[in-house]
C-alpha cells in the first residue's frame, strides 16, 4: 500500500518503511505524528483519489531527526552597474520515516502514555521559593555597591571636565 501525502507544500509517494526528508515539522525527535492530508492511496489496482484530499485517511510517521539541507548561495548581479548581492541559505528539514498507512485515520492515533503530574508541580512550588529568595538577597547586595560606583562616576566626571576645561583655554589663546 503506498500514498501521497502533501506537506510543507510538496508531494511524497510514501510506502510502510519508507523515509522522507520534509520541511521542518514542530516535533521532537522520536516523537510520533499524523500526516492527515492525503491526496490519493493505492492498494494494487485499487486506487482512491482524493477530490482534493482522500477523506479519514492518515499516514503516521515517527521523527527520526531534526536536520539542515546544503547551503545554497544566492548570488544578484546587475551588470554594467557594478551591483553584486550574496546571500546564503540553509533550509531547516525533519527526516521521518513511515510506519503505517491507513483508509480509516483513527487506527493509527497514538496512544498517549500516562504523564507523571505529581512531580512537576512539586518542582513547581520549590521553584518560586528560590527565585524568591535570589531576588530578595539582590537588591541587599546591589544597594550596599551602588554608592560607591556612584561617587566613583562622579569623581571620574569632574576630572574629565576638567580636563576638557584646559583643552578649550590652551585653544583660545592662539
Amino acid at each position: 500500500m503506498y500514498a501521497l501525502v502533501k506537506t510543507g507544500g510538496k508531494q511524497y509517494r510514501v510506502a510502510k518503511d519508507d523515509k522522507i526528508l520534509v520541511e521542518r515539522i514542530a516535533a521532537d525527535e522520536g516523537a510520533e505524528i499524523i500526516l492527515d492530508d492525503i491526496i490519493m492511496l493505492g492498494d494494487g489496482d485499487k486506487v482512491t483519489v482524493g477530490t482534493p484530499r482522500v477523506d479519514g485517511a492518515a499516514v503516521s510517521a515517527k521523527v527520526v531527526r531534526q536536520t539542515r539541507g546544503p547551503k545554497i548561495i544566492i548570488f544578484r548581479r546587475k551588470r554594467r552597474k557594478n551591483h553584486r548581492r550574496t546571500q546564503g541559505h540553509r533550509q531547516d528539514l525533519t527526516l521521518l520515516q513511515i510506519t503505517g498507512i491507513a483508509e480509516n485515520g483513527a487506527s493509527l492515533k497514538p496512544k498517549a502514555a500516562p504523564a507523571k503530574k505529581a512531580a512537576p508541580k512539586a518542582e513547581a512550588k520549590a521553584a518560586p521559593k528560590k527565585a524568591a529568595a535570589a531576588k530578595t538577597a539582590a537588591p541587599k547586595a546591589e544597594a550596599k555597591a551602588a554608592p560607591k560606583k556612584a561617587a566613583a562616576k562622579k569623581t571620574a566626571a569632574k576630572k574629565t571636565a576638567a580636563k576638557k576645561a584646559t583643552a578649550k583655554k590652551a585653544a583660545a589663546k592662539k
